[in-house]
């Protein structure tokens, strides 16, 4: 299988999700070429021929100018799948690319299992597969669900491309941040995340009071938000915020790939749930197999005594 990976350029430089699609064709042994619209002083850690449009000609962001580029390289290179990020960029650019292609499209795929593509239904609480009936497959990868097994690494073989007579009607004038609503979890350094394991809104208090003894913030699921038991601006995710605190505490949290996307770049998590088998065991650094609402009062307590009277126990 050959594998046609598109990067991600913004503001001037290469983004982190560039190498998600790298670690999508790892998983599935595919043959790779690259196709991205950014910089010669920005390239990617990747060992295969990479496809360069300048930025500065073509645009950070034009994805009818930037769909005709990709065509070229299509027809050159033949791949089996065309594989994007599920960002603002991917899912503007993968109908396109799909539509002008008359090929399928495959949206937000989680993982490939026996020639299938594995996709979240009915709110992330399910998995179908899915079978493109077209040769050929436009898909966008949900972010986060896959990683690299090791450090980027290697040193494209660049090719120029430069196709004449390519233009667009859309002027892109800038980017325009989100107004900033709520705590910025971004800053946090200890963040206490509850999940539908909590049980119920009146049990939020026992997650509250371990929050504010350990000076963290408090996050959440989407389900969580979605229920209304906390503000929705505390929503960890895909949808939501990610995180870079030293600890995380995963309380009473699953594990799906929507809310690990997120979290991926803690520093160190500490899990809690009833289920020693849940997800989110596969990347906590310590499982604590108990009921939070339990397990949460008495170490509020125990942290409660260590301030009051430091140094007594060790």
């Amino acid at each position: 299988m050959k594998a046609l990976l598109v990067g991600e350029y913004r503001e001037g430089r290469l983004l982190g999700s560039t190498y998600e699609p790298v670690a999508f064709a790892e998983r599935i042994g595919a043959e790779t070429a690259m196709f991205l619209v950014g910089s010669e002083h920005a390239l990617p850690k990747y060992d295969g021929p990479l496809y360069l449009a300048e930025a500065g000609k073509y645009g950070e962001f034009d994805p009818e100018l930037h769909k005709k580029l990709l065509l070229a390289v299509v027809e050159k290179e033949k791949p089996d799948v065309i594989v994007l990020v599920h960002s603002s960029y991917g899912w503007d650019l993968a109908p396109r690319v799909a539509f002008a292609l008359k090929t399928a499209q495959v949206s937000e795929v989680v993982d490939f299992v026996d020639g299938t593509f594995v996709v979240p239904a009915c709110n992330a609480k399910l998995r179908r597969r899915v079978k493109p009936k077209t040769d050929v497959a436009v898909v966008t990868l949900q972010a986060g669900a896959f990683v690299c097994s090791g450090e980027p690494a290697g040193t494209p073989s660049v090719i120029r491309l430069e196709t004449e007579g390519i233009t667009a009607d859309l002027e892109f004038t800038g980017y325009e941040p989100a107004e900033a609503i709520g705590v910025d979890l971004a800053k946090a350094e200890i963040v206490v995340g509850a999940g539908r394991g909590v049980g119920t809104k009146e049990n939020m208090e026992v997650i509250t009071r371990l929050a504010e003894v350990l000076g963290a913030e408090i996050g959440a699921t989407r389900p969580v938000t979605d229920a209304g038991w906390v503000e929705a601006f505390r929503q960890i995710g895909t949808t939501g915020q990610v995180v870079s605190p030293k600890l995380y505490i995963a309380c009473g949290i699953s594990g799906a790939i929507q809310h690990l996307a997120g979290i991926k770049l803690s520093e160190f998590i500490v899990a809690v749930n009833t289920d020693k088998d849940a997800p989110i065991g596969e990347v906590a650094d310590v499982l604590v197999v108990a009921d939070i609402k339990a397990l949460a009062p008495m170490l509020t307590e125990k942290l409660r005594g260590l301030k009051t009277h430091p140094g007594s126990e060790r």
